[in-house]
């Protein structure tokens, strides 16, 4: 079987000449033109340390394929670093930063007739953007992430990001002077990869290993570890083996390989955004995969790992107690994960695991066994109720408690949030409401880490509670629930709540309800007049004009 089978429509076609001598013009020779051609698309870029270094990682997988009977032909897309544009309007550029990544990479592959793709990816929306990708080509593909970030150190304590986010909020409530919130962000982050906790970026990373997409070890070698550029050698001959038996991404990801993805979502503690990304990826994939599908793995999988943001450790602790595939190992054994999954590297889950050195949990409280599990079902939970009738998404790590019970106070918008509660406006046993913010209202639906943080420094995080249409950070913990749709732009519930509505929020039952009458709902419902959208031109318009709800993974090619 010829393994160029998409390039020798340039490379072998005697009417493609000027296509052969463009490709004369980049370098290849006679004998490149009988060889794959792969692209290998970076989203590399100086300005975000969690992407600064991937365009020398690129490089050096591209070496290797043309070690390997290949063409490496890199190219770049963009990226949006959610830790600099975090509380500021350059959030809502991040979710709809998902859907132009994975149109460029489909753009560059199918116009350039290139074989296969290698996504060399590190910040949280790339890793989906680059599978959604994948599956849309459903060409050889593999997914590199980047690695973790290590962890920053201050005063004999590890920093991440978060600790700069929760930073401001201790100055606020007057906990740290100005010299000592200065020295913690300065020391939070010491150089490349991605946030270092069990954030998106990670969480995406270890499930997508989990779904077989990505090389075993692939998501916790931290960035900066030696074995990361190793990984340059190991693509490279995957792929070659992935052209040799025509394997490609809908044969690996299967309705079961995307339940392993969130088992060990849930395992782990890991984001909220997993679900707007599984459900997007399921869609790419022509897979029916909803928000029941979440709860019901949810339901039985235990939280077993104690990670950042709710718990104690970062990904390098993973890595230290013998990565990723350690993990998977012992939940396929607990009985998990399915173990019968192809990936890419042309055998099963349960083959890749075969030989990996099980978990030890005696001298490290990283992992726990599932008779110690933190929690004995996964963290996040769909909640539906009046306020969410199409469901909305809560992170529940049983730190919090499983109900809350308050009154609201509204903000329309997170700048005006992030106002009122360093004035002094939240109090303990307040939920805090954050509207207009969802896919279209926001638009592009941005994290709320900074809000949450602010409650989070100022002391507040076990007595106060989020509720949003908008997203969360993987950073977030505390009683949070975000993605409630309808959203506040669509006339959803949640845009009549009125400061001073009892609201209750339970983990027993999944439920969300405001505490108001039949009658006062109709009657606010009759007043309420929908606002124009925030934007009449460029990508956000565009984005608010054909995104789909949160419940439907926010896709942007539905409609």
């Amino acid at each position: 079987m010829a393994l160029n089978k998409h390039s020798k429509r340039l490379t072998q076609d005697p009417s493609q000449p000027a296509s052969q001598a463009m490709l004369y013009a980049v370098g290849l020779t006679d004998e490149d033109m009988n060889k794959p051609q792969i692209g290998i698309a970076s989203t590399g870029y100086d300005g975000n340390p969690c992407n600064m270094h991937l365009n020398n990682l690129a490089q050096e997988i591209k070496k290797y394929a043309n070690l390997n009977d290949q063409v490496g032909l890199t190219f770049n897309t963009i990226g949006v670093s959610d830790g600099i544009s975090m509380g500021t309007s350059g959030m809502n550029y991040s979710l709809a930063s998902r859907d132009i990544i994975a149109d460029s990479m489909e753009t560059v592959v199918n116009a350039q007739s290139y074989d296969g793709l290698i996504g060399v990816v590190g910040c949280d929306k790339n890793m989906p953007g680059a599978i959604i990708a994948m599956l849309r080509l459903n060409r050889p593909s593999i997914m590199v992430y980047g690695g973790t970030i290590a962890s920053g150190k201050y005063k004999g304590r590890k920093l991440n990001i978060v600790s700069a986010f929760e930073a401001l909020g201790q100055k606020v409530a007057g906990e740290i002077d100005e010299t000592e919130y200065r020295e913690i962000i300065k020391a939070a982050i010491p150089g490349a990869g991605a946030c270092g906790g069990m954030y998106t970026a990670n969480t995406m990373a270890s499930s997508i290993e989990c779904m077989g997409l990505a090389l075993p070890y692939n998501s916790s070698i931290p960035a900066e570890n030696p074995n990361k550029l190793s990984e340059a050698e190991r693509t490279a001959q995957a792929m070659k083996n992935l052209l040799e038996l025509d394997l490609k991404p809908k044969d690996i990801v299967t309705k079961k390989s995307i339940e392993n993805a969130v088992a060990i979502v849930n395992a782990l503690g890991g984001s909220t955004n997993a679900v707007l990304h599984y459900l997007a990826i399921a869609y790419a994939a022509d897979i029916d995969f909803t928000l029941e599908d979440f709860q019901r793995v949810s339901d039985r999988t235990p939280l077993i790992a104690d990670l950042k943001p709710s718990g104690k450790y970062l990904m390098e602790d993973v890595h230290g107690v013998g990565g990723t595939p350690a993990i998977m190992k012992y939940l396929l054994e607990e009985g998990y994960l399915h173990g019968d999954c192809m990936t890419v590297t042309g055998k099963t889950l349960a083959e890749n695991l075969a030989d990996v050195k099980a978990m030890e949990f005696e001298d490290q409280d990283v992992v726990f066994p599932t008779d110690k599990a933190l929690k004995s079902s996964g963290n996040l939970q769909i909640l539906y109720g009046n306020l969410a009738e199409k469901g909305a998404v809560a992170k529940i790590s049983g730190n919090e408690g499983l109900k809350f019970e308050g009154r609201a106070v509204v903000y329309d918008g997170e700048q005006a949030a992030n106002t009122g509660i360093s004035n002094g406006e939240v109090n303990r046993g307040d939920v805090v409401v954050i509207r207009y913010v969802g896919p279209k209202g926001g638009p592009g639906m941005p994290e709320m880490l900074k809000p949450t943080s602010l409650i989070m420094g100022a002391g507040l995080g076990k007595s106060v509670a989020l509720i949003t249409d908008g997203r969360f950070s993987g950073g977030t913990h505390g009683f949070v629930v975000g993605h409630i749709t309808p959203e506040a732009q669509d006339g959803g519930l949640i845009g009549l709540v009125e400061t001073g509505d009892t609201i209750t929020i339970s983990a027993e039952d999944n439920s969300i309800t405001l505490q108001v009458s039949e009658q006062e709902i109709a009657e606010r419902k009759a007043k309420w007049i929908q606002p124009p959208l925030k934007h009449n031109k460029g990508i956000l318009f565009k984005y608010a004009k054909s995104v789909a709800s949160a419940s439907e993974g926010c896709v942007t090619d539905k409609y």
